[in-house]
């Protein structure tokens, strides 16, 4: 095949995928976006029959509209596997990422700061995700990298998590073969955490420890440390409850 019939395949086959992802709904951005990025897929591997690489152009759009947050209605009964789980963040993105590549998706971080997470068990995708400290809102964060294809999938306090599905880049192969079964734990926190509740905690009972001996009796102390810990605890309770309050205000 020469090169110049090789070339004219490869643009008919993204321009007939452009189409049906309009077909299908997808906004005209994330079409440009996703074309662009399977054609440099396609220059930087070499493969000269993008057909051969990703698949029928029909079946391909199926695959990376749903993968790319447009949801086709689902049929009655359809089972999706749900899984909601937190881990701290020294290791949530390494985590989000390993879990990404067995096929959950993260729809959002509920009210407890968990993430709600979804997956297909017919049709299990690839993610990947970032996670970013939110300082002057998110609006501004959302439009720095709608381009490279992330989309915001929740946010907790002062941070945000973004997703993208990972078919723009590895087409057939963003599918989960063999997903692993659903993981039986719920909560992941590291030795960083384990390590920083510790200090918190010494530091307190070396602040009541003091209080104490400064004015000579041991309840004086004791007060001070139900003090701190019930002022942790009213803090931790209007954090949730502002969580809690957005989530029901989201549509």
């Amino acid at each position: 095949m020469s090169e110049t019939n090789a070339q004219y395949e490869r643009d008919g086959y993204l321009i007939d995928l452009a189409e049906r992802l309009r077909a299908h709904g997808l906004p005209a951005d994330r079409v440009e976006a996703t074309v662009t990025d399977l054609a440099a897929h396609l220059e930087e591997s070499g493969a000269e029959d993008a057909e051969a690489e990703f698949g029928p152009a029909d079946e391909f759009a199926a695959q990376l509209v749903p993968a790319t947050g447009e949801r086709a209605p689902r049929a009655p009964g359809e089972a999706v596997e749900t899984w909601r789980w937190t881990a701290d963040t020294y290791v949530d993105e390494e985590l989000l990422n390993r879990f990404g590549d067995e096929g959950w998706e993260v729809e959002r971080v509920d009210a407890l700061g968990r993430f709600v997470s979804h997956r297909d068990p017919a049709q299990p995708q690839r993610w990947e995700y970032r996670r970013e400290l939110v300082t002057r809102g998110r609006e501004r964060l959302d439009e720095r990298l709608a381009p490279d294809g992330w989309e915001a999938c929740g946010t907790w306090v002062v941070y945000a998590w973004f997703k993208r599905p990972r078919a723009a880049s590895l087409g057939p192969a963003a599918r989960v073969e063999s997903p692993p079964p659903v993981p039986e734990r719920s909560g992941f926190f590291s030795r960083k955490f384990y390590a920083l509740l510790a200090a918190l905690a010494l530091a307190v009972v070396l602040a009541g420890v003091s209080v104490a001996v400064d004015d000579g009796e041991a309840s004086s102390g004791a007060g001070f440390v139900v003090g701190l810990l019930a002022g942790a605890g009213a803090v931790a309770a209007v954090v949730w409850a502002l969580q809690l309050w957005r989530g029901r205000r989201r549509p």
